[in-house]
C-alpha cells in the first residue's frame, strides 16, 4: 500500500507569522511547503524544517502555477495565505493605483493560489486560513486601503467556506498590530509602540506566535467542525474597551 505524504503550505513563509506557523507544524511532525519572496530567508528556513519551498512574488504573473509545479504530485491538505500589507495614508493622498496594488496582494493572489490548489484540497479534507486585520471591524484612520482589501478577505472566508463544504474548511485570521518586518516602521518608536501597546486591553503588541498558534490549529483535524469563522487574535481590542 503506498503510503502518501501530506503537506501543508504556507505563503508568506518568511513573515512573523509564516515563520512562526510553520515552526509550530514542523514541531508537530507536519510536511511543509514554504512560499516565499526572500530567495535567502526562504531556503534557510526551509533547510532548517526540511521543507520544500517555492520562491516567488504573489503579484507575479501565474506565480501559483510556480507553486503547482514545485509540489509536484505532492498531496496538501492544508493552506495558509500569510500575506499582508500595511499602507496607511489619508483618503485624499490615495490613488487608485494604491488600492489595486493592495487588492492584488491581498486579495486577488489569494483566489489565484487557491484556485490552483482547491482540487488537491478538496481531495484531502483540507482547511484554509486567510489573514484579515482588526481594522475590519474595528475602524481607523487612514486604514482605507488596507481596510477595504482585507474586508475583502473576509467576505472571500465566508463564500468559499460555503463553496467548498463539506471537503474543504476556510476561517480566517484578524490579527490587531503584530510584531514583524512590515511594521517595524510603526514600531520602532519606543514611545509609539508604548502607545499602541497601551490601546489592546492586554497591554502588549502581538507577536506572530499569537497568530499562528490558532493558525495552527485551525489546519488540523483539532477544528473539523469550524468553518467560515473570523477568528480576531487582538488583544481585545476589536471587542473589548
Amino acid at each position: 500500500m503506498l503510503f502518501l505524504i501530506m503537506k501543508k503550505v504556507i505563503l508568506g513563509a518568511t513573515g512573523s507569522i509564516g515563520t512562526s506557523l510553520a515552526k509550530k507544524l514542523y514541531e508537530s511532525g507536519e510536511e511543509l511547503h514554504l512560499v516565499g519572496r526572500d530567495e535567502s530567508s526562504l531556503s534557510s528556513l526551509a533547510n532548517d524544517l526540511k521543507s520544500t519551498f517555492t520562491v516567488c512574488d504573489v503579484l507575479e504573473e501565474n506565480f501559483s502555477e510556480k507553486i503547482s509545479t514545485d509540489l509536484k504530485d505532492d498531496q496538501i491538505n492544508g493552506l495558509a495565505f500569510c500575506v499582508g500589507s500595511i499602507d496607511l495614508k489619508p483618503l485624499k493622498l490615495t490613488k487608485k493605483s494604491d488600492f489595486m496594488q493592495s487588492f492584488n496582494l491581498n486579495l486577488i493572489s489569494a483566489t489565484e493560489v487557491i484556485r490552483s490548489l482547491v482540487d488537491n484540497l478538496k481531495k484531502n479534507k483540507g482547511s484554509i486560513v486567510l489573514f484579515s486585520t482588526v481594522a475590519v471591524k474595528q475602524g481607523f484612520p487612514n486604514h482605507a486601503i488596507v481596510s477595504s482589501a482585507k474586508g475583502a478577505i473576509e467576505g472571500l472566508t465566508l463564500a468559499l467556506a460555503a463553496e467548498f463544504a463539506p471537503n474543504v474548511r476556510v476561517n480566517c485570521i484578524a490579527p490587531s498590530l503584530t510584531n514583524s518586518k512590515i511594521s517595524n516602521f510603526l514600531l520602532k518608536n519606543e514611545k509609539v509602540a508604548e502607545g499602541i501597546a497601551k490601546m489592546h486591553p492586554m497591554k502588549r503588541i502581538g507577536q506572530g506566535e499569537d497568530s499562528a498558534s490558532v493558525a495552527k490549529f485551525l489546519l488540523t483535524d483539532e477544528s473539523s467542525w469550524i468553518t467560515g469563522q473570523i477568528f480576531g487574535v487582538d488583544g481585545g481590542r476589536s471587542s473589548v474597551a
